[in-house]
């Protein structure tokens, strides 16, 4: 599975403006809302269902990462959203320090295997040192796209 066919164009922000968890899911659903991954009506009832998702378990991984994530009915096709923060955001990360990177993963209901296998692709990337890295140092759009890339040809080469 791909992590660039995940992320649809417009779904990436590099300056994050919140600095709250909760805002930031917010703001990250609606990159997936402009991007036309999800409906604009299923907003709040997703941004519901991930901060639901989080009083049962951080999605701060640590490291600087978090991968909140849900399966909702409503949600058409899997997506992914990126968000970058220079700041860090408090996710109650395990290691308990900031977040600096954040994957906001939508997935249909009915298809959990792809959700897996989606999950097993955003940590495989986000467990490499310099992945984090490189993704931390990005300040534009292109440069994650180009990152996102350059993974997943390894990935296939490898």
């Amino acid at each position: 599975m791909k992590l660039i066919e995940l992320v649809p164009e417009g779904a990436i922000s590099t300056t994050l403006q919140s600095t709250q968890r909760d805002d930031v899911v917010a703001e990250m659903v609606d990159l997936l809302v402009a991007a036309g991954s999800v409906e604009a009506d299923a907003r709040e009832d997703l941004i519901a269902k991930v901060l639901s998702r989080e009083q049962t378990g951080s999605t701060g991984y640590g490291r600087g990462v978090a991968v909140p994530h849900v399966k909702q009915t409503g949600v058409s096709k899997m997506s992914v959203a990126i968000g970058l923060s220079s700041t860090g955001v408090d996710f109650n990360a395990l290691d308990r320090q900031p977040v600096y990177s954040v994957f906001l993963l939508l997935s249909p209901i009915d298809r959990p295997e792809e959700h897996l296998q989606a999950m097993e692709a955003i940590f495989k990337q986000l467990s490499k040192e310099t992945f984090r890295r490189f993704l931390r140092q990005a300040t534009t759009i292109e440069d994650v796209r180009t990152l996102l890339a350059e993974a997943d040809s390894k990935q296939t080469a490898g």
